[in-house]
């Protein structure tokens, strides 16, 4: 007895034919609010638990950006020092400036290529390469 699966609904002790429509109908109504409410309580309790998690994710991921940011850094600063040797302090770091403007240039214009690629995709047009 004690293994019976707990039953939302109750059952009706007089007999179906003595029920009213009208009844039945309040208990669908009041199961399906219940139903609803429950529904709700849980979607937020998982909106809230990938919030937190969201958060853990982004502000990990912002660190290591910053990160690779400073470790790029260095290698610039690297870069400068190792060539200030051989060519002096300002074509030095001449050559590292115009280095760098090329790598972000050939960057912004993959990134742009991808995005006209992905919004042609999208808009249905598929006439790119």
């Amino acid at each position: 007895m004690a293994d019976e699966p707990l039953s939302t609904v109750t059952p009706s002790t007089s007999d179906a034919a003595e029920r009213s429509l009208v009844d039945d109908v309040r208990d669908v109504v009041a199961d399906g609010r219940t139903l609803l409410e429950a529904e709700l309580a849980y979607q937020k309790s998982r909106a809230a638990v990938a919030g937190s998690g969201a958060k853990g994710v982004a502000a990990w991921g912002a660190l290591a950006l910053a990160l690779v940011f400073f470790a790029l850094m260095a290698l610039v600063l690297g870069l400068v020092l190792a060539l200030t040797a051989l060519i002096g302090p300002t074509l030095a770091t001449l050559v590292s400036v115009l280095a760098l403007l090329i790598a972000a240039a050939l960057c912004g214009w993959t990134a742009a290529r991808r995005w006209k690629r992905t919004s042609q995709l999208l808009s249905g047009t598929d006439d790119a390469p």
